[in-house]
């Protein structure tokens, strides 16, 4: 991983010379398989697919975090990514440093892993065709992610999304977590402790001896 310090707020990407110094970073060597899996993925599907965040773990991520679909804010950065300038990144960044999981241990990534939703407009539900789509991905993705010892979906779209690993990798816990985003956060008290509870756990799979 690139020898970078990591942001200390949310929302660093807001800055256009923190989105060029992470672009400068992005075909790292723990970066660029999954760079090389979403290019393939945007010319198949005809739509933009966003990199991961280079200060995350790529390829070394003990742990996968899928969301559910790039949101319009991926216009912006180009990467999927804690720091991008949003309400549900912000919750994110900070739920993942309480639950005390590092950086380098984590992929994010998203259930469709292509922008759905037309120029210009807010993001919408998948669709079913989409969503099957996006499953014939799942194992280009896992066969990319050698140390992979937990799966967090967050959301109840990424969660059906990720029903097909048990088939695929009955070995592999699913520790599913509600979505971070502000509004449903802010629905109840309990939608917080359920994403920290969740993480948490998530972080004491990674404890495990290997």
């Amino acid at each position: 991983m690139p020898d970078r310090p990591e942001p200390a707020a949310p929302k660093s990407l807001a800055d256009p010379a923190e989105r060029e110094a992470r672009r400068a970073i992005a075909d790292a060597r723990h970066l660029r398989p999954l760079r090389d899996l979403a290019r393939r993925i945007a010319t198949e599907q005809g739509a933009a697919v966003p990199d991961p965040d280079p200060l995350d773990g790529g390829i070394d991520a003990r742990l996968l975090l899928l969301l559910e679909t790039p949101g319009p804010s991926i216009g912006r950065t180009g990467f999927v990514s804690r720091d991008n300038a949003t309400g549900t990144a912000a919750n994110l960044f900070r739920f993942l440093a309480e639950a005390g999981l590092a950086r380098r241990d984590t992929l994010i990534w998203n259930a469709i892993p292509w922008v759905i939703h037309a120029p210009g407009a807010r993001n919408r539900a998948p669709r079913r065709a989409e969503a099957r789509a996006a499953t014939a991905y799942l194992d280009p993705l896992l066969a990319l992610l050698p140390r992979l010892a937990v799966v967090v979906p967050a959301g109840r779209f990424a969660a059906q999304a990720a029903a097909p690993l048990a088939a695929r990798r009955p070995d592999l816990p699913v520790v599913p977590v509600p979505h971070p985003s502000p509004t449903y956060v802010c629905t109840a008290p309990s939608v917080r402790a359920r994403i920290l509870t969740g993480l948490r756990e998530a972080a004491a799979h990674l404890a495990e001896p290997g």
